[in-house]
């Protein structure tokens, strides 16, 4: 009944993913209290809102920060948890990345995996469950609207109203999430303002909106030479030598006698997943730290990292290179950038769940301290999740997930962040499939029509067995 309800209504949840995806819910700046997110974030919530009060359930908006659609009645709360909120789109796509075009049973843009669809998903497979079954219990989709930066929604929503009593968030992976890495963002800076007279300067520095849980995939820096005593073209010369050494893919713009422009290329993907990508602005700090060492241009800041991160993925040169049943630590450089005067350097890092936070700071003041210009410090830290596979949730949703795709997998560990780890008795479940390439947060993300129709069959299963639970 439940297949039969949801077949029914496939155009329906692919016409609806398609013009949630239109709407282009990056995070922006925004003096409006009640839409703190930007304009966009807050049409994403108000076309989701007012989607779920049009299937005939309860809506709340919470004060912009978050809102969530309710149905049924009971005490207990089954929770599913996802967001609206999307990364830059960047460039280079196939398809625009807010239209939501189909191609090959594909819907193609920004946030159809990561987490639009399986909002959607999750929406229609209450409304399957609620139209053909009888239940006992609350069920509420959470929207999370701050997911991709520092989760100011879901803090929101958990000082404003109840927590689930048990849930997942289709966020992640199937067959099921029992492990999360935790996550540690730092800076490496160094003051920069005492060397605006060498030769040699970094004038600006462009990553091109890159998120700092993005691998990027370009990265700009302009240059000043004093031309008085450095040729512009033996310079460049300099630089091409270099850039052959290494073999990386960047590009050399001449603006005058006194500027030039570098531009860097990689490959985007996940800052879980950093081995997947190429990363762009780590290629460009090591040109950079080779040029300025070549005029006897002393800037810490570089040679640390040339020395100890260099266009490495886990850590290996600042022996943090930890591995457990989680995986491998990672680190994903994500962000260059002047701030206050200071030259500083982005770090993501996924951390597995049996190491201890402390010991990955001490490397890094270990490692900096004879370099006595850089600084480390850590901006925001996650605290990681961990529910043993033999925990009755996790091997329910995993036994499902077996059941309606005739599999026998087992729960999986990831190195990235679902809202699963914000509450208790709670998990990721789905909706991106094994043996499928993980298009989160990647240039020309989609997701697959059948699968998306699939996930919301068993995303309604898991609601009906939580209702016994």
């Amino acid at each position: 009944m439940i297949d039969t309800y949801i077949n029914n209504h496939k155009n329906e949840i692919i016409e609806k993913t398609q013009k949630l995806i239109q709407i282009p819910s990056v995070i922006s700046q925004s003096n409006n209290p009640l839409r703190p997110f930007g304009d966009s974030i807050n049409n994403a919530l108000e076309y989701t809102l007012n989607l779920g009060k049009n299937l005939g359930f309860r809506t709340k908006n919470l004060d912009g920060y978050c809102g969530y659609i309710e149905c049924g009645e009971g005490k207990e709360l089954i929770g599913i948890i996802g967001h609206l909120d999307v990364v830059p789109s960047g460039d280079g796509w196939s398809y625009p990345p807010f239209s939501g075009t189909i191609v090959d049973n594909k819907i193609y843009g920004r946030g159809s995996i990561d987490d639009k669809g399986p909002v959607i998903s999750s929406l229609y497979a209450m409304k399957a469950v609620f139209d053909t079954c009888k239940i006992k219990k609350r069920v509420r989709l959470i929207l999370g609207l701050n997911e991709e930066n520092d989760w100011k929604c879901i803090n929101y929503y958990k000082k404003k109203e109840e927590s689930p009593t048990i849930g997942f968030s289709p966020d992640a992976d199937f067959p099921c999430i029992y492990s999360e890495k935790a996550i540690l963002t730092s800076y490496l800076k160094m003051d920069y303002s005492t060397l605006s007279s060498e030769d040699i300067i970094i004038k600006n520095i462009d990553t091109h909106s890159n998120a700092i849980n993005v691998v990027p995939k370009a990265c700009s820096v302009t240059l000043k030479i004093n031309s008085q005593k450095i040729k512009m073209s033996s310079f460049i010369e300099n630089l091409k030598d270099i850039i052959r050494q290494t073999n990386f893919e960047i590009d050399i713009y001449k603006i005058d006698e006194e500027e030039i422009k570098l531009t860097s290329y990689g490959v985007s993907s996940h800052a879980a997943h950093p081995e997947l990508g190429v990363n762009a602005i780590s290629r460009l700090l090591v040109i950079l730290a080779k040029i300025f060492h070549l005029y006897n241009i002393k800037i810490e800041l570089l040679e640390f990292f040339e020395n100890y991160i260099n266009t490495e993925y886990y850590g290996e040169s600042l022996k943090i290179n930890f591995e457990d049943e989680s995986g491998k630590l990672t680190l994903n450089v994500g962000d260059f950038c002047f701030k206050n005067n200071f030259l500083q350097i982005g770090l993501n890092i996924r951390i597995p769940i049996t190491v201890n936070m402390i010991d990955i700071g001490s490397s890094f003041i270990t490692h900096t301290s004879s370099f006595l210009n850089v600084d480390f410090d850590t901006i925001f830290y996650r605290p990681g999740l961990y529910i043993p596979k033999t925990n009755k949730l996790v091997k329910t949703l995993c036994d499902i997930y077996n059941q309606e795709t005739n599999s026998n997998l087992e729960p999986i560990s990831i190195g990235g962040a679902t809202y699963a780890r914000a509450f208790d008795n709670c998990i990721s479940f789905g909706c991106n499939f094994p043996n499928c390439k993980d298009m989160c947060h990647q240039v020309d993300e989609f997701i697959d029509i059948d699968k998306l129709i699939l996930s919301c069959k068993i995303y309604a299963k898991a609601i009906i067995a939580l209702n016994d639970f």
